[in-house]
């Protein structure tokens, strides 16, 4: 047995069973080795973007480990940014990156680079075995980091003579880390702060949105008359009808200090201190009250429902009935012209039960929150680390990590255009996701952001950069090339009538929306 099927074999036996894939000459050997160890399922992605942010997506929903395979490292980098995206959402994934053989590196060939330098800002575990036999324990090493807790990127370097080289010794049974223990005075001490007659915000965030932890927030808020949010961008939420409705700090720095400037303590579990996504002139960077009181009761490295738990016990909600439990409600379909809050009414009136969305809607997408709330029950994953071109790639991993659930891919034009070749990905695995391209032509955004920095209006050189416009981006023809069905709509009765019959499909489908 070579390196590379040692390395299969051992990913197979902890339970790693899929890999996203972009593969050039130096993982050869790895490619080679998916034909004789079975049990491995690989998704090619034509661009290594799509392979690192499908891995993230798949984690999200399995909460298990992808591996990726990437071509040293310019390929490394070419995926870079949306490891920063998994990174941020705490999303473990196993890189396995390759590397020329040792000897050959030296020689300095065109390829050559510093694998370690590119990994190391976005990994926390990097390894890279010098013998054929530690090949195995190296990959059990990685499976264990983006196991463990908190979960984390491993970059797995390997060099192509480890790979090639017979000598090669599976290994099994990672040594996974478990949660640190929840420090039972910040219980006592969370609970004083409910009772102090203070205006008092519960942040949730990370392993806390989930429905069982959503539910004991919802009890400790009846019980206490504390409030609920969770911070604007999430990696997963369990949201709809029947759940307990939480709604995001908002995006604009404006409107989230409006929010926050009521609350005197805030207890923080999975979350962290919300702060602005950017720096503007003469606005604030942290969007809470100066003077707020800040409590951390569970961090990444803590099971959230544990905290939770406790804090409910003490504060004695058991027995009590969640908050603002949502009910089914189907919203009205509007006429007329293509409007933000007609979409987001075809949203809650016919999102399935049990759907995933994936949201890079960017400016389009901020207020369906609201018309969704009361909708089927389902999950939703926000881009966690803001860097462009989550979208589609993500919604690619969770559908392969959940294929009898609908996705819902919810995409702006200009950040779609970052990862396209995902839909390609889709296409060939025949995955049940919808895409909804919100087709504005403009990085729209950045109007509001040139506002933020003082600039009111944009010259033509500015307006330049933020359009799409001349030539204007076909979306049906880009889908359809690359063996998707699509269709255009520009009201919303067509829009209406194209997503109902989506959600009736279970195949790819494109709908894009002339905004």
């Amino acid at each position: 047995m070579n390196g590379a099927e040692s390395l299969v074999k051992t990913l197979v036996d902890c339970d790693v069973n899929v890999c996203f894939a972009n593969p050039g000459t130096s993982e050869m050997h790895f490619v080679a080795a998916l034909d004789e160890i079975k049990g491995m399922r690989c998704v090619l992605g034509l661009f290594e973007g799509i392979v690192t942010g499908a891995a993230d997506g798949y984690f999200r929903l399995a909460r298990k480990p992808a591996c990726t395979l990437l071509h040293l490292g310019p390929g490394l980098a070419n995926g870079v940014a949306n490891l920063h995206n998994a990174k941020k959402a705490n999303s473990g994934i196993i890189n396995i990156v390759g590397q020329h053989a040792l000897g050959h590196i030296a020689l300095d060939a065109p390829l050559t680079s510093d694998i370690e330098g590119i990994a190391k800002p976005v990994s926390n575990f990097i390894i890279m075995p010098s013998e054929v036999g530690e090949v195995g324990r190296a990959a059990v090493s990685a499976v264990a980091a983006a196991s463990g807790v908190p979960q984390q990127i491993a970059t797995l370097i390997l060099p192509a003579d480890m790979a090639w080289s017979d000598g090669g010794l599976p290994d099994k049974n990672p040594k996974n880390s478990d949660y640190q223990s929840i420090d039972e005075q910040k219980i006592t001490e969370a609970t004083a702060l409910l009772s102090s007659g203070e205006k008092t915000l519960i942040l949730l965030g990370g392993n806390a949105l989930n429905e069982k932890s959503i539910s004991r927030a919802g009890r400790i808020a009846r019980q206490t008359n504390c409030k609920l949010l969770t911070e604007w961008s999430n990696a997963r939420l369990d949201r709809g009808a029947g759940r307990v409705e939480l709604n995001r700090i908002p995006y604009v720095v404006e409107k989230a200090v409006a929010v926050l400037k009521q609350f005197e303590k805030i207890i923080l579990v999975g979350a962290r201190e919300p702060v602005a996504f950017f720096a503007y002139p003469n606005k604030p960077g942290r969007l809470s009250s100066p003077n707020c009181q800040f409590l951390t009761i569970s961090d990444s490295s803590q099971n959230a429902d544990s905290a939770l738990e406790m804090l409910e016990e003490q504060v004695g909600a058991k027995n009590l009935r969640p908050i603002n439990i949502n009910k089914i409600s189907k919203p009205q379909i509007p006429n007329g012209d293509i409007s933000l809050d007609g979409i987001a009414c075809v949203l809650g009136a016919f999102l399935p039960e049990g759907a995933i969305v994936v949201d890079e809607s960017v400016t389009t997408g901020r207020e369906f929150f609201p018309r969704t709330a009361c909708a089927e029950p389902h999950v939703w994953l926000n881009n966690r680390g803001g860097s462009i071109g989550f979208g589609l790639p993500v919604a690619l991993g969770a559908s392969i990590a959940c294929p009898d659930r609908k996705v819902i891919a919810l995409q702006s034009d200009g950040s779609g255009m970052y990862t396209p070749q995902a839909i390609w990905s889709i296409a060939r695995e025949k995955l049940d996701i919808t895409i909804l391209i919100f087709s504005n032509r403009s990085y729209n955004i950045l109007y509001g952001e040139l506002k933020n920095v003082g600039v009111d209006k944009p010259g033509p050189h500015a307006d330049k950069m933020f359009s799409l416009r001349n030539p204007n981006i076909s979306w049906v023809s880009l889908a359809s090339g690359m063996g998707v069905e699509a269709i255009k709509v520009d009201d919303m009765k067509s829009f209406s009538s194209a997503f109902k019959f989506a959600m009736g499909q279970k195949h790819p489908y494109l709908i894009e929306i002339e905004i």
